[in-house]
């Protein structure tokens, strides 16, 4: 079977036989002429891969043989073979988007690496990547066996991530399956250490080696307020750090990266209880008890997060810092561009709070809306949603503003997501919470070998609904369903995007200070 079908289009092409034997001998076809006006109709009736194309020729010179080619094909690669080495012949090739350029005299070796890298790099760096991660699995796989801390639990966490966005450019859904697997493992062992370590954490506090939801602020983001330039802290809700990855890709022209890490979301890994916290400096049941009026419980019908700046602004006089900063919630894309006419304003403010809330209205869109469930009916899809409303947002733009600008840039979350799967049996009153990776109620029933659960929401600082009131939490990839039409249920919820619950993707959360370029 022929590798592949080359075209070489050379007015010298009778003195390069030997560079076209040497590819016919490695299994490549190749087809050649020694002019550019045959070319577009040649391709047309022999379709070809790959294009050599001598930039000097009499009659329709290289470029304008490219220009034509790239009209018909914009898609096929075309190599740029010529003696100029001239700096503006070079930045007319590549601005008609050639894939490479060579200086004549080239040899065979040049020309079968030129092919590789535009025909099988793909493949190669693929192939790469299975015999990479087959052998990290087993490295993985030793330590999950270990009695791991937090922050070795984010490196694990870090490579798994990195493994699931490298092996989704491949085709090999064994190995795909493999990393799945693995990481289903590494969530359940992670989820027994929360349960193992929990409570203690919230109670030590700042004493951790690493921060939580109530830590956050204080141990990185107070130390940095009221220098010469401001910082503007990004809250995406509902960033996990595969999501992080993919913005950072898109925000590396115009940002560098200081630090890179994750901290803890507390339980529920969701809005309502670790954003206050973050914001407040205090675990929900302080809340309660300090600032009762600003708390919203479980059972209200109120928006449970209307008090958040009033939190934040409590928190800055609490520790003695400038309470001056600015706050916008962006639910829509004309808001997100008006932000942009505050940008004067908000470089003379010390600190300027942005919550975006896409990807959160994704996570929801997805389980309500058939097309977008369709369109992210996997991670790696849903991580491509999130790329594209990057690439079109208000917050690119905010990003490309402040490049070059003095300023301090942190993007973070208050917790992350999962994809769910498995469906957990529980019945409970009318007065149970609706969420799907945790409840709290009264007298809920349950199987406690499959759920996470406590009778004394006290114990992880966490406001009692009732005298009766406990919590339960799913792990992993499961959800609650009630028995009564548990099969219609099921078949809803499955796959879809939800948090609240106990996995590495909610509970561990990007954290990155950038500074403009």
């Amino acid at each position: 079977m022929l590798a592949a079908r080359v075209l070489w289009i050379d007015d010298e092409i009778d003195l390069l036989k030997p560079h076209v034997m040497f590819l016919q001998a490695r299994g490549y076809e190749v087809l050649t002429l020694n002019n550019g006006s045959e070319a577009v109709e040649k391709i047309r009736t022999q379709p070809v891969d790959i294009v050599f194309l001598d930039e000097q020729m009499p009659g329709l010179s290289g470029m304008e043989t490219l220009s034509k080619i790239k009209e018909a094909f914009p898609t096929l690669p075309v190599v740029m073979v010529t003696k100029s080495e001239e700096e503006q012949i070079m930045d007319e090739a590549i601005g008609a988007k050639i894939s490479d350029y060579l200086l004549k005299p080239v040899n065979p070796g040049q020309i079968l690496l030129a092919i590789k890298k535009q025909l099988e790099s793909k493949r190669l760096e693929n192939e790469k990547s299975t015999a990479s991660y087959q052998q990290e699995f087993r490295e993985i796989g030793a330590r999950l066996s270990a009695n791991l801390t937090y922050k070795e639990w984010e490196e694990i966490y870090r490579k798994l991530t990195f493994w699931d966005m490298e092996l989704s450019k491949a085709d090999d859904n064994g190995m795909k399956e493999i990393l799945q697997n693995q990481k289903e493992e590494a969530n359940l062992l992670f989820s027994k250490f929360i349960e193992k370590n929990y409570a203690d954490f919230l109670k030590k506090g700042s004493d951790n080696d690493f921060e939580m939801s109530h830590t956050l602020l204080r141990k990185r983001l107070f130390p940095i307020l009221n220098n010469d330039f401001p910082v503007f802290f990004i809250l995406i809700d509902n960033l996990r750090f595969d999501h992080w990855r993919v913005l950072h890709q898109r925000m590396q022209p115009y940002l560098k990266t200081i630090s890179e890490d994750t901290y803890m979301s507390i339980l529920p890994s969701v809005t309502h209880y670790a954003r206050n916290s973050m914001f407040a400096g205090l675990l929900p049941s302080e809340i309660e008890k300090k600032y009762p009026d600003y708390w919203v419980g479980e059972d209200s019908d109120q928006y449970k997060n209307q008090n958040e700046r009033l939190l934040l602004e409590e928190y800055l006089k609490r520790f003695g810092k400038d309470a001056r900063f600015t706050y916008n919630k962006v639910l829509n894309q004309s808001y997100g561009l008006k932000i942009l006419d505050y940008l004067p304003k908000m470089m003379k403010t010390p600190l300027n709070i942005i919550i975006y809330n896409f990807i959160d209205m994704l996570s929801h869109a997805s389980t309500e809306i058939e097309l977008l469930r369709e369109m992210a009916n996997d991670d790696d899809s849903y991580r491509s949603l999130v790329g594209s409303w990057f690439d079109h947002s208000p917050l690119l733009e905010l990003i490309k503003s402040l490049s070059g600008q003095k300023a301090i840039v942190i993007i973070t979350s208050d917790h992350g997501s999962i994809r769910i799967t498995n469906p957990v049996r529980i019945k409970g009153d009318r007065e149970t919470s609706v969420n799907l990776r945790y409840k709290v109620g009264r007298n809920l029933e349950y199987n406690s070998k499959e759920v996470f659960s406590v009778r004394n929401p006290g114990d992880i600082f966490l406001p009692k609904v009732n005298i009766t009131s406990s919590f339960v939490f799913c792990r992993q990839n499961d959800f609650f369903v009630y028995p009564n039409n548990f099969n219609q249920y099921v078949a809803y919820y499955k796959n879809t995007i939800q948090h609240g619950g106990i996995s590495m993707e909610e509970m561990m959360v990007p954290y990155a200070v950038l500074q403009p370029k």
